[in-house]
């Protein structure tokens, strides 16, 4: 072990290595009350064979073109399902993966879904959701707003570290809690080889040395501050006093280390190892990576009212402006993208969190963020602002060292220009409708199957609008993926929720036709939210088809023929993720989003929740007290990202549009929010 010295920053290296060790995911420890899960949860199932290509044909059926494209593909799976077929053999293949496995999809998912993709993970992979604002009861700083999120993320991570954490729960049923060892503490880690993998510290023998500390960036510059002390979280006056430091002696800009995460895999996975060949940067990442999380103090300052330049500035990165000439994005210059929690607060304490993808879903930083904010919200919380004792010191700097590999200021200019045109190429724009959850179900309709029928109607007639032009938009209907939790199985994620029936499109047909009454177009949307909601139940239970199919393609051995029906036009084509949309849900957040996942598609990440009216803490100066202010809080929240090529301006256009018709379908009025003067305000902001 060398000891390396940087001013008052002590450091212990060992070699770092750039290959994936074998068994990296049983490196992560089991948190304390859910280590029974593997053996209290039902494995992953794996469905019949017959039960799958019956549910592949139903799903089919509605995107096929003409009748002979569908004749030709049945007849390819009919040839797959053969008993002396392919189907039944790459079946007992994958059954007895099954049988040898905690969960046979695992390793797959993680590779192939994520750990083994190349292109950079922003925009590709990383996702982001904004937050309310800071509460009027705490400090109005950008320290202070730090210093909330930072006490507040500490405490349920040392809930969950404790074994305090209630397991998440959907109708009385436990779900996993596999995914949350990878919330804190650990890191991805970029690979050579071609696969990256994460590395956790949580299971460190000496946690009250090595851990409990969080890293902070701030004009590129990489910080190290004590957040947690002998099992004690730092107050807030402690967490502020600290932030107040970084601002304070934050006078230049250092060198965009952390933009090198964001740049190719394969790139960044080079750089890594040229970098941590020096003692002092090897121990800079083991820092880095056994942080409990990263916060970014971001320089910028996206207008809080506007949430499309909030939106991007938490996607990428503030980009070039009149204010800001420079033609790279500095924004991400100040981030480690490999982190799975990063919060991010700007200088108008303006905050959010952008969230690393691979080994983690978007449901436990939900959770997280949702405590976290609601923490934060309530008055009554320990903040500790004046009363705690200081048990930390100031923060340190963490300088890499780069005199002998001058050559990483060159990759850092390639991946800050990398960045600005990535982030450049895309566009994005943002919808709430004036109505939500309140009002839908109102009508007796589920909102999660309405939401995606205003998406269907939308780009169907976007399609009708830009269909002509050069094939910009593929003709409705198209391959529409939702994501569906799998987590009531152990080990369990996601599932593919196939949105497109014969049901949406009989409705949607009705919708863009002049023939059908509007009792029949309302008969047409229960009789498509209610087929939703059956498909949306039989992927959480492992009853979906893409899973299963990737499966079985995987299983394929070198000496079987590939099956023509993997290759089948209409089949490819059924996945090619034209429209990717996925919910979730918190009152705390405002915006929320992601990347779309082909070129010539849309992300579509939407909120049903908002039902009503929700209160807020406010200070009311003239009572000398706090006070709840109600607003009102039932709207549909829509984020839609794409290539700056594809008609993003439009599409958000559609969806304004479809929501009011569908709206006025069931209220029978130009005006269903009771409005005397304003009626529907759908426009959107782009």
């Amino acid at each position: 072990m060398i000891i390396v010295k940087s001013g008052s920053f002590r450091l212990a290296h060992r070699s770092m290595s750039n290959l994936r060790p074998q068994n990296w995911k049983a490196l992560a420890p089991p948190i304390p009350n859910f280590a029974r899960q593997p053996s209290t949860l039902p494995p992953l199932p794996l469905p019949p064979l017959p039960a799958t290509l019956q549910r592949l044909k139903d799903s089919l059926r509605p995107l096929a073109r003409s009748h002979q494209e569908y004749d030709s593909v049945c007849h390819k799976i009919d040839d797959f399902a053969r008993p002396d077929g392919p189907g039944p053999i790459l079946q007992q293949l994958l059954l007895q993966r099954k049988n040898e496995r905690d969960n046979w999809l695992e390793e797959w998912w993680d590779d192939l879904g994520y750990l083994a993709y190349r292109d950079s993970v922003v925009v590709n992979v990383s996702y982001y959701y904004g937050f309310e604002p800071q509460p009027t009861h705490l400090p109005q700083t950008p320290a202070a707003r730090a210093a909330a999120i930072t006490r507040a993320a500490m405490l349920f991570r040392q809930n969950l570290r404790s074994g305090q954490l209630s397991p998440d729960v959907i109708k009385g049923a436990q779900l996993c809690m596999d995914t949350y060892r990878w919330m804190f503490d650990c890191c991805r880690v970029p690979g050579t080889q071609g696969v990256d993998w994460s590395v956790s510290h949580a299971a460190s023998p000496n946690p009250h040395d090595h851990l409990g500390h969080v890293i902070v960036v701030r004009k590129n510059r990489f910080w190290k501050i004590k957040a947690e002390v002998g099992g004690e979280v730092a107050g807030m006056r402690d967490l502020i006093s600290q932030f107040q430091y970084i601002y304070d002696h934050s006078t230049v800009e250092y060198p965009a280390i952390g933009v090198l995460t964001a740049h190719n895999r394969d790139t960044w996975a080079k750089d890594f190892a040229r970098l941590s060949s020096i003692p002092q940067n090897a121990a800079i990442f083991r820092e880095i990576h056994s942080s409990a999380f990263v916060v970014s103090l971001d320089d910028s300052t996206p207008p809080p009212e506007n949430d499309v330049d909030v939106s991007r500035a938490l996607w990428h990165g503030t980009l070039a402006t009149p204010t800001n000439p420079t033609d790279v994005s500095r924004a991400l210059s100040s981030r480690y993208v490999d982190k799975p929690l990063q919060f991010i607060v700007f200088d108008n304490s303006v905050a959010g969190l952008m969230g690393e993808h691979s080994v983690m879903d978007g449901t436990p930083t939900i959770r997280l963020c949702d405590e976290l904010l609601g923490f934060l919200a309530d008055p009554k919380s320990t903040f500790h602002l004046p009363s705690s004792a200081s048990i930390v010191a100031n923060p340190e700097p963490l300088d890499f060292d780069l005199t002998s590999i001058s050559e990483i200021h060159g990759a850092i200019i390639k991946a800050q220009r990398f960045l600005y045109d990535l982030a450049s190429s895309h566009s994005l724009s943002f919808l709430r409708t004036n109505y939500g959850k309140a009002a839908i179900k109102s009508f007796g309709v589920g909102p999660d199957g309405w939401a995606q029928m205003v998406v269907q109607v939308a780009y169907a007639r976007l399609a009708a609008r830009f269909g002509d032009e050069n094939g910009r938009v593929t003709p409705w209907p198209v391959g529409t993926y939702e994501a569906a939790t799998t987590r009531k199985f152990y080990k369990g994620r996601t599932e593919t929720i196939r949105v497109v029936s014969n049901e949406c499109v009989a409705f949607v047909r009705a919708m863009l036709g002049q023939s059908a009454t509007r009792d029949e177009k309302v008969r047409l949307l229960r009789d498509v939210v209610k087929k939703h909601t059956q498909l949306a139940q039989e992927a959480t239970i492992g009853e979906g088809v893409d899973r299963h199919m990737l499966g079985l393609r995987l299983s394929q051995p070198s000496s079987l023929s590939a099956p023509a029906l993997f290759t089948d036009p209409l089949y490819t084509r059924s996945s090619h993720w034209t429209l990717s949309t996925s919910a979730v849900f918190s009152s705390h957040l405002g915006v929320y989003g992601w990347g779309e996942v082909v070129p010539d598609g849309f992300g579509v990440a939407y909120m049903t929740g908002f039902d009503g009216v929700s209160t807020m803490p406010h200070f009311d100066e003239r009572k000398d007290t706090h006070v709840r202010m109600f607003l009102t809080t039932d709207y549909l929240q829509f984020t839609i990202t794409s290539r700056v090529e594809m008609p993003n301006a439009e599409f958000t256009e559609e969806i304004g549009k479809a929501a009011e018709e569908l709206y006025k379908l069931f209220a029978g009025s130009s005006n269903p929010c009771g409005s005397d003067n304003e009626g529907l305000n759908l426009k959107p902001k782009l």
